[in-house]
C-alpha cells in the first residue's frame, strides 16, 4: 500500500477529525477564548504524538504580544542524509461576527454542495491539518518518514503573530532545517494547481490627530481646528484619485516583475468582470492604470484606511468640534521594499502634511516584510512537479496580494525558502461568515502534500 492508498482509504476519517478541531473556539484576538485557543494547541499537541512524531510540546511565547497563544513543536530527525522539512500552520482563527450572517453555527462544521463550512475550516486549521495528515499517511505505510521534519505551529497568525516572530529570530537549534512548507494560501482557480512564489509584507498603523485638549462646541468653528477635518486632509494627500500613493521615495524600491513571470500571469484563466462581481462584489475595479490587475494586486505597494475613530457617532445630534481623531491603516509592500523605511516614510509625510493647529502621531501595530522566492528553486520545482501528478495539470505560479509574516521572519532568519501549497479558493470567505474549505481540495492537499515530501527526499539523495 502506498501513502496515498492510506490516505484515500481513510478520508471520511481524516474530515472527521478536522470537524473535531474546528469545533474548538479557538479565537486568538479575544480574551474571553484564551483557554479555547490553548485547548486547541494542546490538542494538535496530542494528534501529532499519536501519529508518531517525537519532542512534542507547547512552547510559551515571549514578546510584546499580550496575547501569549502557544507554538506547538514536534520533530522526527531519523533519516540521515536526508532534507529536513519545517510544516508550518497556525491554530488559530478569526472572530465569527457577524453571526446572524452563518447559514450554519461557525463552530458546527457543516457540509454543503462538497464544502466544509466553519470559521478556521481553510484558515487555516484545515490546511495546516492537511500536513499531519500526509504525515500520519506515510508513518502508517513506511514505518518511517522518507526525510527528517519539524513542526512549528502557532496560535497568534490572526493577531500579528509576534510571538513566533521573536521566537524565529532567536535562531533556536530546533528550527534548522532546509526549506519549509506553508499551506496557507489559495490556488488560482477550481483544479488548478498553484504555488505563491511572492507575498506583499505590511505595515498596520494608528494615525492619530490631536487638535485640542478637549472635545469643543461646534459655535467655535471658524477658529478652533478640528482633528477629523485634519485627518480627512492628511488621507486625502496619501493617494491621488488614480490609486497612486503620493509619499516621497516610498517607490523608489519597487521593482518590475521579470518579463517571464508577467506572460505567465496574462496567460492565467481570469475574467475580471467576474472577478469584480464575484470576488469583490463592487462597482468597478480601481487602481493605478498604468498597471495591469495582476501587478497591481501582487508587485505594486498599496495604501488602505481600514476604520476611523473619533468624535460622535450615537443616535442623534451632538455638534461637537472632535479633539482626537484615529485612522487605522495599513500599507502593503512588495519585494525590495522594508517596513521599517516605509513607515518611517509614512511618519515623516503624516507629519509634514498636518494643517495648522494640529499634531500627528503614527503608531506601528504590526509589521511582515514582503518576500519571493524564484520560480526555478529546487523546493520550488519538485513541489510543482508533485503537484501536477496529483491534480492532473500544470502547476501555475503566482503572487499573493497579502501577507504571511512567518514567511518573511523564515527567510530572514534562517533563510530557509517556503514552498507555499495552498488548496484554497477564491470564494472561500477568509475572515468572513460561511467560510469553507472545498472537500475535494483537503483530500487532494493531503496527497500533494505527501508526494512532495516523497520527491522532495529524493531530490536530496540526487544532489
Amino acid at each position: 500500500m502506498t501513502a496515498i492508498d492510506y490516505a484515500r482509504q481513510h478520508q471520511q476519517r481524516f474530515l472527521s477529525e478536522l470537524k473535531t478541531l474546528l469545533r474548538i473556539p479557538s479565537v486568538s484576538t479575544d480574551p474571553a477564548h484564551r483557554d479555547d485557543v490553548r485547548h486547541a494547541a494542546r490538542h494538535i499537541a496530542d494528534e501529532l504524538q499519536r501519529i508518531g512524531l517525537e519532542n512534542v510540546r507547547l512552547i510559551e511565547t515571549t514578546g510584546s504580544s499580550p496575547t501569549g497563544h502557544p507554538l506547538v513543536y514536534a520533530d522526527w530527525l531519523h533519516a540521515p542524509g536526508k532534507p529536513t522539512a519545517l510544516l508550518y500552520g497556525h491554530y488559530d482563527v478569526q472572530p465569527p461576527e457577524p453571526l446572524d450572517e452563518w447559514l450554519t453555527p461557525p463552530f458546527e462544521p457543516t457540509e454543503r454542495d462538497g464544502n466544509l463550512y466553519a470559521r478556521g475550516a481553510v484558515d487555516d486549521k484545515g490546511q495546516m491539518f492537511m500536513h499531519l495528515k500526509a504525515i500520519e499517511s506515510l508513518f502508517a505505510t513506511h514505518g518511517k518518514l522518507p526525510l527528517n521534519v519539524r513542526f512549528l505551529i502557532e496560535g497568534e497568525e490572526e493577531v500579528g503573530g509576534e510571538g513566533i516572530a521573536h521566537y524565529v529570530a532567536s535562531r533556536p537549534d530546533n528550527l534548522h532545517a532546509d526549506f519549509a512548507i506553508i499551506s496557507d494560501t489559495s490556488m488560482f482557480a477550481p483544479g488548478l494547481p498553484t504555488l505563491c512564489v511572492g507575498l506583499r509584507g505590511m505595515i498596520y498603523t494608528e494615525i492619530e490627530v490631536r487638535s485640542a485638549r478637549s472635545d469643543l462646541h461646534s459655535g467655535l468653528g471658524g477658529a478652533a481646528p478640528n482633528s477629523f477635518n485634519a485627518l480627512a486632509h492628511i488621507l486625502a494627500r496619501i493617494k491621488d484619485a488614480d490609486g497612486r500613493i503620493q509619499i516621497p521615495g516610498i517607490l523608489d524600491a519597487v521593482v518590475a516583475p521579470a518579463a517571464d513571470e508577467l506572460r505567465s500571469w496574462s496567460s492565467l484563466p481570469f475574467d475580471e468582470d467576474e472577478f469584480r462581481q464575484t470576488v469583490l462584489g463592487a462597482q468597478a475595479i480601481v487602481g493605478d492604470p498604468r498597471f495591469p490587475l495582476f501587478e497591481r494586486m501582487w508587485a505594486q505597494p498599496t495604501f488602505d484606511v481600514h476604520g476611523i475613530i473619533g468624535g460622535f457617532t450615537g443616535v442623534g445630534a451632538k455638534t461637537v468640534i472632535p479633539a482626537k481623531a484615529t485612522a487605522k491603516a495599513s500599507m502593503r509592500l512588495v519585494p525590495n521594499m522594508t517596513a521599517a523605511d516605509a513607515l518611517q516614510r509614512l511618519t515623516d509625510f503624516v507629519h509634514q502634511s498636518c494643517p495648522p493647529g494640529v499634531s500627528a502621531e503614527v503608531r506601528l501595530i504590526h509589521s511582515a516584510e514582503p518576500s519571493l522566492i524564484p520560480v526555478n528553486n529546487p523546493w520550488i520545482r519538485s513541489a510543482a512537479a508533485a503537484m501536477t501528478t496529483v491534480w492532473g495539470r500544470e502547476t501555475v505560479f503566482v503572487r499573493s496580494g497579502g501577507s504571511i509574516p512567518i514567511v518573511g521572519d523564515l527567510q530572514r532568519h534562517l533563510g530557509l525558502p517556503c514552498v507555499m501549497m495552498g488548496f484554497g479558493l477564491a470564494d472561500d470567505n477568509l475572515h468572513a461568515p460561511n467560510e469553507k474549505f472545498c472537500i475535494r481540495n483537503f483530500h487532494l492537499g493531503i496527497e500533494s502534500i505527501l508526494s512532495f515530501l516523497e520527491s522532495a527526499a529524493a531530490l536530496q539523495a540526487e544532489a
